[in-house]
């Protein structure tokens, strides 16, 4: 019985998996996800706390090293499912207590908005929304098995678990950029 469970899921992840490489045999499509979470700080706490963005590895397990090169850039190292990657990024909105929105200025295109939502006086909604456009077969693997709205759900859980265990920001950048465009 426990085999043929495990024949039937493989079946169903292959299904899933062909239709989705199917979609994106042509162009490129880009995937989103969304995923929020509650965490138990103000709204401030939460926000000057995400502004530290050197501190992403902290909470992002697949994020080795940021280095925020001037207000609005950044550079990532990361790895997607093994495969080291890098990227710039520019914070193209950002409204303190309210929102960051980026875009991706080299390597896998990329963009979204985090955004805060107060819920009381001590707890505050973090909502994450982004969209990306897997490159090349591995990414692609990974987007049609959910690899990064698996990983955005357990780095939002474990910035909850860093922030709520230590209570307070680490450091906090209250400048406000403005962009163009819905986000």
């Amino acid at each position: 019985m426990k085999r043929l469970l495990t024949l039937a899921a493989l079946a169903v992840g292959g299904a899933v998996l062909a239709k989705q490489l199917k979609k994106n045999s042509g162009k490129a499509e880009s995937s989103s996800v969304k995923e929020s979470i509650t965490v138990d700080v103000p709204v401030r706490t939460a926000y000057d706390q995400w502004t530290q963005f050197e501190e992403f590895p902290k909470f992002m397990d697949s994020v080795h090293e940021i280095k925020q090169l001037d207000n609005k850039r950044l550079h990532w190292k990361a790895d997607v499912l093994g495969k080291p990657i890098e990227w710039d990024a520019e914070i193209v909105k950002q409204i303190p207590d309210k929102r960051i929105a980026w875009r991706s200025t080299t390597g896998t295109p990329n963009s979204g908005v985090v955004t805060f939502e107060p819920l009381g006086s001590n707890q505050t909604r973090i909502m994450l929304e982004m969209t990306y456009t897997p490159e090349g077969p591995v990414e692609t693997v990974g987007d049609a098995l959910g690899a990064v709205r698996i990983e955005a759900r357990g780095n939002l859980k474990r910035f909850k678990e860093m922030i709520e265990a230590r209570g307070r920001e680490t450091g906090a950048w209250r400048g406000t950029i403005a962009g163009q465009g819905r986000r």
